[in-house]
């Protein structure tokens, strides 16, 4: 699988990649994530005040635009969700890699849609 797993549907549109607009986003497609994504801003802006770059602020929104990217699009988070789920359940050590790269293919894709 090296294409996202799209069915059409879309819970929502794309939204900016700016965090207040993600936030907003993950928060309709993946609120229990939002606790994540907040504790991951805080430490973003504080490596970001720390070593006087904004590459920190960069890396945290391109991480979350893509988990929104695919979270928007019901076929493709099941197959990420699954295919996570598999990878840490997986009986055997090959299981394990196979499953982890669907969940690896899914996020590449997803962040080259957005960021690429």
């Amino acid at each position: 699988m090296s294409q996202p797993v799209h069915d059409g549907v879309e819970l929502i549109p794309r939204p900016e990649q700016n965090p207040a607009a993600l936030k907003a986003a993950l928060a309709v497609v993946a609120a229990d994530r939002l606790p994540e994504m907040v504790d991951g801003q805080t430490k973003a802006m504080a490596e970001a005040i720390t070593s006087g770059s904004v590459q920190p602020i960069r890396a945290f929104v391109a991480y979350w635009a893509a988990v929104v990217e695919i979270e928007r699009h019901p076929a493709t988070a099941r197959a990420y969700h699954r295919a996570n789920y598999l990878a840490n359940h997986a009986g055997t050590v090959q299981e394990c890699r196979e499953h982890a790269t669907a969940v690896a293919e899914i996020y590449r894709a997803a962040y080259a849609a957005v960021n690429g």
